[in-house]
């Protein structure tokens, strides 16, 4: 740890003459500004240069394409409920409209009791759900928001000839509503200008721009991700551009394709400074016009810009934080720079738990033509029970964490989820000694040959995996190289590139992988199928398939019970445990750091660095 802390240290000084050269003109605004200003590091290789809110996952593009555009709820962990974004309220609703609320009107939260009884009783395959946006919503070239801008962000999310969006297509996957090349399949979706024709869901007059139903599979979850996560697109921008030809995640995008990617039309918190928003620093605004606001009536978020200021390495960013260069570094810090940094005057290191699990993903089911090679040992489970049971966690959480994580039980609920989290799925928690004695007594009875460095063969050829991971995973793997040693398995690190999802693991070209997984009762309905039932381009990297697993996530979908559900999902843990396909190694801390000279009123969030949404909203200047 002291060698790690040194090289780190030493790595600074080196880097103090070249660092931020490229933005000095910022760096002396930062020093001198009074006004409220964030100044925000990211660590990256670039910044986007378009901003069309599906286009890309990578880096800053989500965290842009959030503040610019909304979806219609955020979804409150410790409530389990959806808070209003462009939407006010929702509610389940009956074949007639009629809200199935505890009050019989729409204010009130869903009676899910009721919810359950009346559609549990039906022959329709599925539930409607009505949705009321806020009235007072602009975009930003001042063109109101309406409930069709919803209508044709959804419509266009199924029709992947128009939106070339595999992701948007797991996004609907619940809502029974469909369109190809433009044309409608099945109707799910219900406006004043698309309207149910037997005239079943009541839109007043005075609602027509603000009511939509919605008709989703019989499945609680089945509202998440249309709530919480598509961002709404602006109709009148995007529907004369997009056709068959020129699709919305639009490769190469020119005239006022690309335009409209340059000057992003949204009608989030935040706008786009396009005149000083270039390759080295992205500018937000804050919108004059946002529909939010905090509950004195004061503006929602507090600063009046953010300037994301780009860094190459993290050494670098590091540097510039100490120095004063910005306020927020929006990148988790390694623990390597948290002992140096808590020592800084002025600054401050936020710790948050983590929310997801980080796991070794074996490639089970591999297809064709990488289905050959040493891979296809993965197929017998008592051969990934053995890797399962020689990874030790807890030297993975003090030695690559430095202690700033916790250990992840096999069923990949986190021990802190007290509705779902099931203690008997945590069939990894024997002492070392006997785990690693039981892992050799499996792999003699399968590979007993040796060779002379004690590595286990196979038809004479040494047992050898590649892990595809991130440069900033080789730590991990090292570790990981020295367990599997103990049982005679080679490893070998293996860079996974910038696009290693569509490079390598939708083709099964690969052995072993790292992969965060977030399990909870929000997203069960959609996630379990995600990583352990569906085969093509989803989460199951591994391209897992069990009957029975299958069917009790069905069941677990299916039901309208939630405590029931909540059962089904403990029994699910238990089933993913003995797989032993998706390997937990850890769940790590958020480390991120701030200043505290010229901004404070930071917020720690679970699972969030320092910058995030809370911190916006509570952020004070010292000197304004």
């Amino acid at each position: 740890m002291k060698r790690r802390i040194l090289c780190a240290v030493l790595a600074l000084t080196m880097l103090c003459t070249l660092a931020l050269s490229g933005c000095e003109t910022s760096i002396g605004e930062r020093r001198q500004d009074k006004s409220e200003t964030l100044y925000v590091g990211v660590v990256g290789t670039s910044f986007p240069t378009s901003f069309m809110p599906w286009l890309s996952r990578d880096g800053i593009a989500p965290t842009v394409a959030s503040m610019l555009y909304n979806t219609l709820f955020s979804y409150n962990d410790e409530t389990d409920d959806f808070e209003p974004l462009l939407a006010r309220r929702w509610c389940y609703v009956d074949l007639e409209g009629d809200p199935l609320t505890e009050d019989g009107t729409y204010d009130t939260p869903n009676d899910y009791d009721a919810v359950e009884a009346y559609y549990v009783s039906r022959a329709e395959d599925y539930m409607a759900v009505r949705v009321e946006l806020f009235d007072n919503i602009c975009w930003s070239d001042g063109e109101p928001v309406t409930a069709e801008d919803v209508y044709y962000s959804f419509d266009v999310a199924t029709d992947n000839a128009f939106s070339n969006h595999a992701g948007a297509l797991a996004w609907t996957a619940d809502l029974r509503h469909s369109s190809s090349r433009g044309e409608l399949i099945e109707q799910g979706i219900f406006t004043a200008q698309h309207p149910d024709l037997s005239g079943t869901y009541p839109i007043r007059a005075d609602e027509e721009k603000t009511v939509l139903y919605l008709h989703v599979n019989k499945v609680f979850g089945a509202v998440t991700t249309l709530f919480n996560t598509i961002l709404i697109l602006p109709q009148h921008i995007w529907k004369p551009l997009v056709s068959e030809q020129e699709q919305l995640n639009n490769k190469h995008p020119a005239g006022e394709f690309l335009r409209q990617f340059q000057n992003p039309v949204g009608c989030g918190a935040w706008t786009l400074n396009t005149a000083e928003t270039n390759s080295q620093m992205i500018v937000l605004d804050r919108n004059p016009r946002y529909h939010l606001r905090a509950a004195d009536g004061s503006e929602l978020y507090k600063a009046k810009q953010i300037r994301f200021l780009l860094y190459l390495d993290s050494n670098t960013a590091i540097f510039a934080v100490r120095k004063g260069y910005i306020d927020i570094l929006d990148s988790s810090v390694s623990t390597n720079f948290v002992s140096l940094l808590e020592k800084e005057p002025d600054i401050c290191v936020s710790r948050a738990a983590g929310t997801f699990t980080s796991c070794l993903v074996l490639n089970v089911n591999p297809s064709a033509p990488f289905n050959s090679g040493m891979k296809t040992l993965f197929a017998d489970r008592d051969f990934r029970k053995a890797i399962a049971l020689a990874i030790n966690r807890q030297e993975l959480v003090d030695k690559v964490l430095d202690g700033a994580g916790k250990t992840a039980g096999a069923g990949l609920i986190l021990p802190n989820n007290a509705l779902l989290y099931n203690e008997k799925a945590d069939i990894l928690s024997a002492p070392m000694d006997i785990r690693r004695k039981e892992a050799n007594e499996i792999l003699d009875r399968l590979y007993p040959q040796k060779d002379k460095d004690g590595y286990r063969l196979i038809g004479g050829e040494r047992i050898r995996f590649e892990i595809l991971a991130g440069a900033g995973a080789q730590d991990l793997v090292s570790y990981l190289q020295r367990q599997m040693q103990t049982i005679g398995i080679e490893i070998a690190f293996k860079a996974a590139g910038s696009a290693p999802e569509t490079t390598y693991l939708y083709r099964s070209d690969f052995d072993m992988t790292v992969q965060p997984v977030i399990l909870s009762m929000a997203n069960a309905d959609v996630m379990y199928r995600a990583h352990f039932v569906t085969t093509e381009r989803s989460s199951n990297y591994g391209k897992y398939a069990d009957p029975h697993l299958t069917e009790t996530i069905e069941q677990m979908r299916m039901s309208l019970n939630r405590e029931r559900k909540a059962a089904y999902i403990r029994t699910l843990q238990e089933m993913v445990a003995q797989s032993f396909y998706k390997i937990p190694l850890y769940s790590a801390d958020v480390l991120s750091v701030a200043r505290t000279d010229r901004v404070t009123g930071y917020k720690t969030m679970p699972g969030a660095g320092v910058f995030n949404n809370e911190t916006l909203k509570n952020l004070h200047w010292v000197n304004a």
